[in-house]
């Protein structure tokens, strides 16, 4: 497929999801009132996945296209919370069994599908690992995958990629970062328009190795992290400094005026840093195929990320060292997400995040993360062409670090429905030196907009409680609400933020809706603290959209900001909140039930609104 039928594709697509009639499930037009329960419709999208994928039952083994396992030792790693010290890469010069596993999938799909399989050992790759129809790709037990650390090896030609030559920048994929759309780095697991794909492990012992925290073999970098802030060596670049390879967006987007150049740059500081210019881009109309990344650049690619694929399946494997987010699967339709591991404590690492899809489900997974554990979206900005997400159902499975066990956005400019959690064990066993932030967590703001509705959650274990030390909202100043008052950031069991970040989008002319949000059954066990035995900050905080973060556009109509409403908590024990005397706060809400909820021993059973 060329890159201009896929963008036609994305026309399509929004025109259709616009008219609220896409499904892939024969259910009810998104937006319309929910059936008397709404859990038959989570059964129904998890039933989809009942059947396995068909695979045709015939093995290409690595071994015979030339593959060989290599040899490993340790070396110096980055500092991570809980990974500081040596990590193990393979020896200096080791056999490349990337071109042997690409000749194996390209087999595969000449022959009409099959399975490609890695036997046991250590495997050294220097480069992507494409997916192409009717493959799947298994890893055996005793399996580790080490991808290369060096950049330019997902820079470089990849036919079955569809790669772009962007000269200097490299050879690069259609991708998506932070929800914008751009041309980078490939990911490390890489699909673009496939059906019937896997990618899975015989058990927790097949890893999947980002190497993010090794430095580069050619010694040209410290590694994948140091292109974050929080990694980067004093005076480095990285994603959050100006970048001289972006040149002034005006020279970019020559079509608009001076006043709405300004609008969308402004003169922040660092406003050409790779993280603040794509979204420039995309707020100013620039195309997709001008928005060119990779060497360069900053803007780390994800270790799996699959985009318009159909008839998904990533299981059974473990997941580490990611060099951004974990799993992202992008306008994807029936993905499933099952028994997988992930131990990544690095900037972003978020673990799942499907983005625009429909149909998923994530059943019996780990999560150990250094950012969200499960992140959903659909796009930021004004890249909303891929639609909404819709139809997700997140199930038995376990959580530890995180900034967020089950999240909603923060890029969601295209809108998120009809999403189902259950049955979670949220372990957080390091509560003592890295808890998780927050469990149910919303985030939105005045530039990402869309809509968030019909989310449901039951049965939630909090055995170690949440972080106890408040991370505080940042207000613009001169807004209603102080700072230094509300933990939007970490603190509370369930978050609602709706102005999550403002000052880091200079256009907040989106206003977001929040609606339908249903949750029962959740349990947290307090801890000792030498101040007592607490569970969290705070119960629960919603922070409704803050009107005066908007700031509207000259040329179109003031937009209504919408209180978040309809929301029940029921059926809950929030343990001891640390803000006995504000056991949960709120600001543009309306219509928020209490029933059955308790805090610190006392039961509320009443209509909130603030």
């Amino acid at each position: 497929m060329t890159d201009k039928t896929f963008l036609q594709r994305r026309q399509w697509i929004k025109g259709t999801a616009a008219l609220g009639t896409v499904s892939f499930l024969g259910l009810p037009a998104p937006g319309r009132a929910q059936a008397a329960d709404p859990w038959a419709r989570a059964r129904q999208i998890a039933g989809v996945f009942a059947r396995p994928l068909p695979f045709p039952k015939r093995d290409f083994v690595v071994t015979a296209y030339g593959g060989k396992p290599c040899k490993v030792h340790k070396v110096a790693g980055y500092p991570t919370i809980r990974a500081r010290g040596q990590v193990t890469t393979p020896v200096p010069g080791s056999h490349d069994s990337h071109p042997a596993l690409r000749a194996a999938i390209a087999a595969a799909h000449k022959a009409g599908g099959g399975r490609v399989l890695v036997p046991a050992g250590d495997w050294y790759l220097k480069g992507p690992i494409v997916l192409l129809s009717n493959v799947h790709v298994h890893l055996a037990k005793g399996v580790h995958v080490y991808f290369s650390a060096n950049p330019a090896d997902y820079a470089r030609d990849y036919p079955e990629a569809q790669t772009v030559d962007c000269g200097a920048n490299g050879k690069l994929v259609l991708s998506r970062w932070q929800g914008n759309d751009c041309f980078n780095f490939a990911p490390l697991v890489y699909a673009r328009g496939q059906k019937n794909i896997a990618i899975t492990g015989e058990d927790w012992t097949s890893i999947l190795d980002g190497q993010a925290g090794v430095p580069y073999e050619d010694g040209s970098g410290p590694g994948w992290w140091s292109m974050n802030q929080k990694g980067a060596e004093k005076g480095a670049l990285h994603q959050g400094v100006d970048n001289p390879a972006n040149p002034p967006l005006a020279t970019m987007a020559p079509h608009l005026d001076a006043a709405t150049l300004a609008r969308i740059a402004g003169d922040r500081p660092h406003g050409r840093s790779d993280e603040k210019y794509l979204p420039a881009l995309s707020e100013a109309g620039v195309p997709v195929d001008r928005r060119i990344f990779g060497l360069g650049h900053y803007l780390r690619p994800c270790l799996v990320e699959f985009m318009d694929c159909e008839d998904v399946l990533m299981q059974g494997y473990q997941a580490v060292n990611a060099p951004f987010w974990i799993h992202h699967p992008v306008k994807c339709r029936n993905v499933h997400f099952s028994k997988v591991k992930m131990e990544s404590i690095g900037p972003n690492s978020d673990g799942f995040d499907p983005e625009s899809c429909d149909t998923v489900l994530v059943d019996g997974c780990w999560f150990n993360t250094g950012d969200d554990c499960i992140a959903i979206k659909a796009g930021k900005n004004a890249d909303v062409g891929y639609g909404p997400t819709r139809n997700v159902v997140i199930q038995n499975s376990v959580m530890n670090s995180g900034h967020g066990g089950i999240t909603l956005g923060s890029e969601m400019s295209a809108g998120i429905e009809h999403v189902y959690a259950q049955n979670i064990d949220v372990r957080n066993i390091h509560y003592a030196t890295d808890p998780i932030n927050t469990v149910v967590r919303l985030k939105t703001n005045m530039n990402r907009g869309g809509y968030l509705r019909h989310f449901y959650v039951r049965d939630l274990t909090l055995p170690n409680g949440v972080r106890l030390k408040p991370g505080f909202y940042t207000p613009i100043p001169g807004g209603p609400v102080p700072a230094k008052t509300v933990p939007t950031g970490g603190g509370a069991v369930i978050t609602f933020d709706c102005d999550y970040t403002p000052s880091f989008d200079l256009v907040r002319s989106r206003p977001p809706e929040v609606s339908d949000v249903h949750i029962s059954g959740i349990r947290v066990s307090n801890v000792d603290t030498p101040e007592g035995r607490f569970g969290c900050y705070q119960a629960f905080v919603v922070l409704g959209p803050v009107a005066h973060s908007y700031n509207g556009a000259p040329d179109r109509p003031v937009l209504p900001v919408l209180p978040v409403q309809r929301v029940t908590i029921s059926d809950c024990d929030f343990g001891n909140a640390v803000r006995a005397d504000a056991p949960w706060f709120l600001h543009n809400a309306r219509d928020v039930t209490l029933r059955n909820v308790t805090i610190g021993g006392k039961r509320y059973d009443e209509k909130l609104a603030g």
